[in-house]
């Protein structure tokens, strides 16, 4: 059974729906633990109501990100993870953390990469006056949110829409794309072959809201 850890810095809405949907398809996989690097993250909450063991690794502590990165590498390899998840992690890992889990650590970012990697994704996506969004999971290598992709899923940009109201409706959407996702990679359904991600029964990689 393959164990997964899943790194979050909040509310952790992603975290619920991979640990929901683990339980209720009954995947070949458990989560591990979540680790947070916020004490207040409410998803923490969630996690221990579920039994799921939850560990702290306080950013601010420490005096480099090289220290963090560390400390972060040594909570989670307590757990013996085969899978990494971030689910809302708001930490920007160094190469050596990224290199330590290369192949087995997958992101999901809420926009079509490419396109609008980093941060204030929807506010750019409107100004960008885009008449399509969407999120992308994706596996995470040193490049800043342009690992090869796992899945994407497509949500058109309403009239009238805010951050606010594209954020809820991208949202929604994540919360079907990366279990599913997760739920490929437990059971062996994935391989990289010359950059690119390939389902190994022709599954479909992309949802369309």
């Amino acid at each position: 059974m393959k164990r997964i850890v899943i790194l979050i810095s909040g509310r952790g809405s992603n975290m619920e729906a991979i640990v929901r949907r683990c339980v209720h398809e009954q995947w070949p996989a458990r989560v591990a633990a979540v680790i947070s690097n916020r004490a207040q993250a409410v998803g923490l909450q969630f996690a221990q109501e579920q039994g799921i063991a939850t560990a702290v690794v306080e950013h601010r502590v420490h005096a480099s990100r090289e220290a963090f990165d560390q400390a972060l590498a040594e909570a989670i390899d307590a757990h013996a993870p085969d899978l990494l998840l971030l689910a809302g992690f708001m930490r920007i890992l160094g190469p050596p953390f990224v290199r330590r889990y290369e192949g087995r650590m997958l992101n999901i970012h809420p926009s079509l990469l490419p396109a609008f990697p980093g941060l204030h994704t929807h506010r750019r996506v409107l100004e960008a006056g885009c008449r399509l969004s969407g999120a992308t999971v994706h596996f995470v290598t040193s490049d800043l949110d342009l690992g090869p992709i796992v899945m994407q899923s497509m949500v058109p940009v309403q009239a009238g829409d805010t951050e606010d109201t594209l954020a809820a409706r991208v949202l929604a959407s994540e919360h079907r794309i990366y279990p599913l996702s997760v739920s490929w990679f437990v059971r062996g359904l994935l391989r990289i072959e010359h950059g690119v991600v390939q389902h190994s029964e022709g599954a479909s990689q992309l949802l369309v809201v």
